[in-house]
């Protein structure tokens, strides 16, 4: 093939370290499109972002000009700087070094989108070590609980 085509959606969720609460309605929004537009930014287009207090969310179509890994390393480092800039309250914040990425099929965009949208709503009933337990399980992922969390 003379062309390099691709069309990869993932779903990545990582969360705060030790799931510290930091993610407050004040910041969450503007959280958010920050994260969409590092990630426009590396010509990965954001199709959702979200999350709750504690993790975050990111549904992107990945460019074929990146790796996921580095997709990654971009987004948390530009983005936890970005949120110290945002007062004292936030100057001890940092992401957890692991994260979880997650192919999608075409057919089940809106899905997920919808997901990622409805997440305050869904962890009401879910927390996040239950949600994420599921995803690991639905995707047959082997791990160790003792590792997952740390």
């Amino acid at each position: 093939m003379s062309q390099s085509l691709s069309k990869i959606y993932v779903h990545i969720v990582f969360s705060t370290k030790n799931r510290e609460q930091m993610i407050s309605d004040e910041i969450k929004e503007e959280l958010f499109n920050y994260l969409g537009g590092v990630c426009k930014n590396l010509e990965c287009n954001p199709i959702q972002v979200g999350g709750y207090r504690d993790h975050i969310h990111i549904l992107c179509l990945l460019s074929k000009k990146i790796t996921l890994v580095k997709l990654l390393e971009e987004v948390k480092s530009a983005s936890s700087k970005w949120i110290k800039t945002k007062g004292e309250k936030f100057s001890d914040f940092y992401w957890q070094s692991g994260y979880g990425a997650f192919s999608v099929n075409p057919t089940e965009i809106e899905v997920v989108t919808n997901y990622i949208r409805t997440q305050e709503e869904h962890h009401k009933v879910k927390s996040f070590q239950d949600e994420y337990r599921a995803f690991l399980k639905k995707y047959d992922v082997q791990y160790n609980e003792d590792y997952v969390w740390d």
